[in-house]
């Protein structure tokens, strides 16, 4: 099959799109910050974007993850703060199944000839905004496999201290592909401030971003429960903003809640 063959796609349809992939350096300091003990940071201190439309399981979904290198056991990869998607049905069931950091937001992501561009809103506060053309093809690697870290863990019915239903775990997700075609971008990364979303002030840019445009095929995603986390080492990372992995305050940011301005009857 030849590499235009490969990248063919019927008109309109949502199977074959090329993922956007953004990478930018930031200060490990940072990442070791986000990392809940058990992960531990890599030798390097990259933040990984991919946004996305692919089917699942049948219509399209957009999304954008976002991760930052971490090793698990001596074994480089990447842990997941989030997977923020436009589509309902898959954000529940892989967090409950998987401990999938899935969560709603809004995608723009479109090319138009060369230029691409890419905007990702939550809660009505647009927190990513990259702008790009597309300058060459790009070298293919053979092969490329990832190793991906997620959080499996359900906090204890009624909400006693430190008390869980299902104690902490990581979820190691395997997967292998084969680039058929990559561009080279030029552009620019813009990370906003949001207070649901706080990749700007929690992974700030510490040097230029790269992007590409890849096209790969799948060869293969295992997704197994690793090993137990530290249950007391894990409570401070326990509460999240909503169903990611940012630090968060009872489900939303990071906030002071003045208890006091409720009647007492309602405390």
């Amino acid at each position: 099959m030849s590499v235009t063959d490969s990248l063919k796609i019927n008109p309109g349809d949502i199977l074959g799109w090329p993922s956007l992939r953004i990478q930018y350096p930031t200060d490990p300091a940072k990442i070791a910050a986000l990392l809940p003990p058990g992960l531990d940071p890599s030798e390097t201190a990259n933040v990984s974007l991919n946004i996305y439309c692919i089917p699942v399981p049948d219509e399209p979904e957009f999304g954008v993850v976002i991760d930052v290198d971490a090793d698990y056991r001596g074994v480089k990869g990447r842990y997941c703060l989030g997977y923020g998607i436009d589509q309902e049905s898959a954000i529940y069931i892989s967090k409950d199944m998987n401990g999938q950091p899935k969560f709603p937001c809004e995608i723009d992501y479109y090319r138009l000839g060369d230029s691409v561009r890419a905007r990702c809103t939550h809660q009505g506060y647009t927190f990513l905004e990259y702008k790009g053309r597309s300058t060459a093809a790009a070298e293919l690697p053979e092969e490329v496999h990832d190793h991906q870290w997620w959080i499996k863990v359900s906090r204890a019915v009624g909400g006693a201290e430190k008390a869980y239903d299902i104690e902490p775990h990581v979820v190691m997700v395997e997967s292998r592909s084969k680039p058929v075609h990559r561009e080279t971008l030029e552009g620019e990364l813009r990370l906003l401030e949001s207070p649901w979303d706080p990749i700007a002030e929690l992974l700030p840019m510490a040097g230029e971003a790269s992007a590409y445009l890849s096209t790969a095929k799948p060869l293969g995603r295992t997704i197994t429960r690793g090993g137990k986390l530290d249950p007391d080492g894990f409570w401070p990372f326990v509460d999240t903003i909503g169903s990611s992995r940012w630090p968060g305050k009872m489900g939303g940011p990071m906030r002071e809640i003045d208890w006091s301005t409720y009647p007492k009857e309602f405390r």
